[in-house]
């Protein structure tokens, strides 16, 4: 949670179920894709009933009700597959910080911190700007590459040939019509 949850958003809460609510809507809501980023009151139900079993629906309905009266969540109204559902958001004092740095990035996606990776990822956070780092990431992961190793040769990679070139240059060559003899079993061709 960004620092301003904290310092604007906890102090106006009042109790530890508004609390649970908040920072359970936060976490489904960060785990969302893009936008729009919210979570419909079936959602929220299902899921913090099931963590917290003191939640019914009283309970539930009265949380919810104080962290929208407290500035902790945003509700409106959503057309949902044809039918008009509440749903909540975090409000702009609650929002997720921008890009993650890398130690976190690490963190989430591959393992804990070593000191000897550590000190790999302050080099390159040196190194590279920040969105690159993201997008390395966001590439590895995709891929289903989880290691360091693997996204720093693509940061390597994007340093040398260029990020949004939309072209490796190491793939890059000229239409050569000897490629095929030449090389190591050239001596196998015949033109």
């Amino acid at each position: 949670m960004p620092e301003s949850f904290f310092t604007r958003v906890m102090p106006k809460i009042q109790n530890l179920a508004e609390l649970k609510v908040a920072l359970y809507v936060a976490y489904l809501v960060t785990r969302k894709p893009a936008h729009p980023r919210f979570v419909t009151y079936q959602e929220l139900k299902s899921g913090i009933c099931r963590l917290y079993t003191e939640f019914g629906e009283e309970t539930l309905h009265g949380a919810v009700g104080s962290a929208v009266e407290h500035g902790a969540l945003l509700r409106s109204t959503s057309n949902i597959n044809g039918m008009l559902e509440d749903v909540y958001s975090l409000t702009a004092d609650s929002q997720q910080p921008p890009p993650a740095n890398i130690f976190v990035l690490y963190e989430q996606n591959i393992a804990l911190i070593t000191p000897m990776i550590a000190e790999e990822l302050k080099e390159a956070e040196k190194l590279y700007p920040p969105q690159w780092i993201e997008d390395a990431f966001k590439e590895a992961v995709t891929l289903n590459k989880r290691s360091w190793r693997y996204i720093a040769r693509i940061l390597e990679r994007w340093a040398s040939e260029g990020k949004d070139s939309g072209e490796y240059k190491r793939d890059i060559k000229k239409d050569d019509p000897d490629k095929y003899i030449k090389g190591k079993y050239g001596h196998l061709v015949q033109r």
